[in-house]
């Protein structure tokens, strides 16, 4: 029996990489009122864990229909230790949730090895993603990203490059991310610096776009090597994530190519399969993209590694939930309005 869980607070938690760690607020609102989000891809068979499944039953009702499924079944943490589990497929994998299921009662076979958990999270600092970003360089491509180990590297190069964004190695939806420039270097600044390199070992500091236009592709890692799935063009707010458009993959192309070539856009998603190295790790990942202007330029580039999400995403759900005509274009977003909640609409043109 495989269980599935939404765990959105994965990003924050592989930074702490604690047992013992509490998720903000927003992040356990999250997740408990979207806990049911996995029955959209889940096998006949699979269970989803949840924080309440009279409350998942009710929005999976409202929902089901999206993906023409029937009835699915939800269990909480009560019910673990009485099931046989044989393999576990959350949002993503950290020390925090694994050592929670082991309390739960999910037996080990069931759950990743320390080594596991360590080469995931090793494999999720942003360096990865800065090291692949000069293998996806070609023409009509931009981006570098530079990995400072102390506060004085880091304000060196804010210094060299103005303005700047600055990255925590691990950091969530606009956490740990500060757009900077020499003239904003105050004490608070220099502070935050500190803190970063001193809690993670390094801050990442990259040059600022002027971004047209998020994207991403979405991959995942089998014992057969990296397989693409599709694009995911996605809407941000201040780093946050804020929706997703739901349509073919034709037709996000059409958006696209309205900036860059196909042809570009083929290449840099043959070179991420054949130039990422995942190692043991199997399962979704994504990487994000942005279309940037270069004014000087009087073009458009396309910068193909912003950064890899080693995890499943909320593109890899929009995929799921693919229309299945060009004609067909919705929104996919998260609102808040005293509970989250998942709104499909129409696109306005």
């Amino acid at each position: 029996m495989v269980l599935h869980v939404f765990n959105p607070e994965h990003d924050i938690a592989l930074a702490a990489n604690l047992s013992n760690f509490t998720a903000p607020h927003a992040g356990q609102q999250l997740r408990s009122d979207l806990g049911m989000l996995p029955a959209l891809w889940v096998g006949d068979s699979d269970v989803v864990l949840v924080n309440n499944t009279a409350e998942a039953n009710m929005v999976w009702r409202r929902i089901k229909h999206r993906v023409q499924r029937g009835d699915v079944t939800f269990v909480d943490k009560t019910a673990l230790a009485h099931m046989d589990i044989s393999h576990v497929e959350p949002w993503g994998w950290d020390l925090a949730l694994r050592d929670n299921l082991r309390r739960w009662g999910v037996k080990d076979d069931a759950l990743p090895t320390d080594d596991y958990l360590q080469h995931i999270r090793s494999l999720s600092h942003r360096r990865t993603s800065a090291a692949l970003l000069p293998l996806l360089q070609m023409k009509g491509t931009c981006g570098q990203s530079f990995e400072c180990r102390t506060t004085d590297e880091a304000v060196a190069l804010l210094k060299l490059n103005t303005p700047s964004v600055v990255k925590a190695p691990w950091s969530s939806s606009g956490r740990g991310v500060r757009f900077l420039s020499s003239s904003s270097l105050s004490s608070p600044v220099f502070n935050w610096l500190r803190h970063i390199v001193s809690t993670q070992g390094s801050v990442m500091v990259e040059p600022c776009y002027q971004k047209v236009k998020d994207f991403g592709m979405e991959f995942e890692s089998t014992d057969d090597g990296i397989r693409y799935l599709g694009l995911s063009l996605f809407h941000t707010v201040n780093g946050a994530y804020a929706g997703n458009v739901l349509a073919t993959e034709a037709w996000k192309c059409d958006q696209l190519i309205r900036y860059v070539p196909i042809d570009l856009l083929h290449a840099v998603q043959e070179k991420i399969i054949q130039s990422l190295d995942v190692g043991e790790y199997r399962g979704p990942f994504g990487v994000d993209m942005m279309i940037c202007a270069m004014p000087e330029d009087k073009c458009y580039c396309l910068h193909p590694c912003v950064e890899i999400n080693l995890r499943r995403t909320m593109g890899h759900v929009a995929l799921v939930l693919t229309p299945d005509n060009d004609d067909t274009v919705r929104v996919m977003r998260i609102k808040l309005n005293g509970h989250y909640r998942l709104s499909i609409n129409k696109l306005r043109r």
